[in-house]
This record gives C-alpha cells, sequence and structure tokens, in this order.
C-alpha cells in the first residue's frame, strides 16, 4: 500500500486527573529522524515515544509535541514544615539576643531554601506513562489514516503518468521501424540529386553500407524493451505491501535514463514529440514519488 509521508494525528485524554493532548505531524525526509517534545518531567519517556514511531513508520521527518495539564491540587508546591520549624527556632533565638520586636515575614520565610518543595511531577509521570503512550499510539492511528488517504491519491496520480508514458511509448516503438526505410530513402533521393547535377556514379554497396551504419546508431528497441519492463516494476513496486518510495525514485530515474537515451537516437520528429511527453511525465512521477514512504 502507497503512504505518503505527510500528514497529521492527535489524540486526548486523562489518566489521573492529569490531561494530556498529543500531537504528530510527519514531512518528506530522505531518512526516519524524530524530533520529540515534551514536558521536562517526561524526559524519559521519549524513548519509549521513539520506538513506538519506528514501529510504524519508515521514512519522514517525525514531530511529536505533548502538553501535559496537572490539577492544582496536585501542581500545588508543598510546605515542609520540619524545615520551617527548624528556621523558626533559629530566628526565635536570634530576637531573644538581639531585638524582641523583630517581626517575622511568612513571604520571605517561604523563599528559603528546602520551605517550598515542587510537586511530585516524576511520580505523576510514572503513574500516567502506560495511558501517554496509549494517546501516542491513538495520534499514531490517526496519522496513519491520513497518511493512507493522501497515499491513495498519490497512487491515482502515478499510474496516470505512467498511463501517458506507456502510450507515448508505443507511438515510439510503431514509428521505430519506418525511421530506418525514411533515412534511406532520404538518402537514396539525395543522391540522384548529386549524382545528376555532377555526373557521380555512387557505389550502391557504399549507400547500403551507410544505410546500415545508420540503421546501428538508431536502433532503440533495446531501450524500448527496457523502458517497458521499468514501467511493470513501478506498477508492482506501487502496489507492494512494503514501503516502496526509494524503489520507485530509483526506477523513475532508470525510465528517464532510457528516455533520454531514446531520444538521443532517434531523431524524427514525430518520435521527438512523444519522448518529451514522456520525459515530461517522468518527471511529474519523479517529483510525486519525493513523498512516498
Amino acid at each position: 500500500m502507497l503512504l505518503s509521508m505527510t500528514g497529521f494525528g492527535s489524540a486526548g485524554g486523562h489518566a489521573d486527573g492529569v490531561e494530556y493532548a498529543v500531537e504528530i505531524r510527519s514531512v518528506n525526509s530522505r531518512y526516519y529522524k524524530s524530533i520529540i517534545k515534551l514536558p521536562e518531567a517526561m524526559g524519559s519517556t521519549e524513548g519509549d515515544i521513539d520506538k513506538l514511531l519506528r514501529a510504524r513508520l519508515v521514512r519522514g521527518t517525525i514531530n511529536v509535541a505533548v502538553r501535559m495539564t496537572v490539577p492544582d491540587e496536585q501542581a500545588a508546591y508543598r510546605v515542609n514544615v520540619a524545615a520551617l520549624a527548624k528556621y523558626l527556632d533559629q530566628i526565635k533565638l536570634m530576637e531573644i539576643e538581639a531585638n524582641p520586636t523583630v517581626r517575622i515575614d511568612l513571604g520571605t520565610m517561604l523563599q528559603l531554601p528546602g520551605v517550598c518543595e515542587p510537586p511530585p511531577l516524576d511520580e505523576i509521570c510514572r503513574k500516567t506513562h502506560a495511558e501517554l503512550l496509549r494517546l501516542v499510539e491513538r495520534a499514531m492511528s490517526n496519522l496513519m489514516e491520513m497518511r493512507r488517504h493522501e497515499g491513495a491519491a498519490m497512487k491515482a496520480d502515478l499510474l496516470s503518468h505512467c498511463a501517458i508514458v506507456t502510450e507515448n511509448l508505443e507511438e515510439v516503438a510503431r514509428q521505430a521501424p519506418q525511421l530506418v526505410t525514411d533515412y534511406h530513402q532520404r538518402l537514396a533521393t539525395r543522391v540522384k540529386e548529386l549524382t545528376a547535377a555532377g555526373n557521380i556514379k555512387i557505389d550502391e554497396e557504399n549507400l547500403a553500407r551507410e544505410v546500415a551504419i545508420f540503421a546501428e546508431r538508431c536502433d532503440i528497441a533495446e531501450e524500448i524493451s527496457r523502458l517497458r519492463a521499468h514501467l511493470q516494476q513501478f506498477r508492482q513496486a506501487i502496489d507492494a505491501p512494503e514501503p516502496a518510495g526509494r524503489k520507485l525514485d530509483f526506477i523513475a530515474q532508470e525510465m528517464l535514463r532510457e528516455a533520454n537515451t531514446i531520444g538521443s537516437k532517434a531523431t524524427d520528429t514525430r518520435v521527438a514529440r512523444a519522448v518529451v511527453e514522456i520525459k515530461t511525465a517522468i518527471d511529474r512521477i519523479k517529483e510525486q514519488v519525493q513523498n512516498v514512504e
């Protein structure tokens, strides 16, 4: 099945009161590359997410963003009462020794090291780890659905261009046998004109040799056969179950190589027009396969 490298998928849900939102975007790339953005407390989850991505994605730059919203009661900092009491005990001693009227500011006390402790986000992430991975899988399923939908449209487009190549290649094949005959006739007519004007006699054997050399030089039967084989391989690769982007790109390059050779060998205007159509269609194929996984 043909898959596009571009797509988007998202999923959201709650786990133990924590709200998660996962977004996955993929764009074209020659190789696989993942960019995973997580809250700082979830750094250890990155490897597990990348493993899930690699299991289903072969090529493309994959951007994953995870947002976590913790309920207010869980996000609040906790006051370390023991540490605060220790500070107060020391301050009371200072009051007695120095000035008994010194006032204690609670806001300043809460800023002392160790008094306010951050919420245990590591523990929250550990408890919700499995649910987060399930949300990532859901987002990936949505991403894959979009990639399959775009892949179906790309397949139809590629096959339409293949049909154009096939149609014009058959026209080239029909015209190919006539190339030598036309050249023979043109050469014979030209020779007659020259010999009549200059009263010169041309050896028929030399004329036949010249035609044979031309026939060898403009023989495109092998190129036509190879291009037909490449078209067949291309269609088979499109329907293959495994990712075929790189293979399709290579076959398209070989198709263009054969088309260029045909164009350089065959100088007939009818063949030249057909070759232009073939090369135009192959160029569009090459552009399109850059989007295939």
